[in-house]
């Protein structure tokens, strides 16, 4: 499957917005929020941890790759 780059960029673009602070600052992570969210659901393993990776579950993995596919894939 061929990805479409400006797609993933303007998505990541706005996943980093969401931890705005301090005038332009974002952080260099994915929110907290929204990993405790994905967790919840069942679609990664826990976050909470000195580890700075994130593991899949599964049905996360399954979930990650049709999002992918179905939003970024070249049509």
């Amino acid at each position: 499957m061929e990805l479409d780059n400006d797609k993933l960029d303007a998505a990541a673009l706005a996943i980093l917005s969401l931890t705005l602070h301090d005038g332009r600052r974002v952080w260099k992570g994915i929110d907290w929020a929204i990993t405790d969210r994905l967790y919840d659901k069942g679609l990664i393993e826990n976050p909470a941890g000195r580890a700075k990776s994130l593991v899949l579950t599964e049905e996360g993995l399954a979930e990650a790759e049709a999002v992918l596919a179905g939003m970024f894939g070249k049509t």
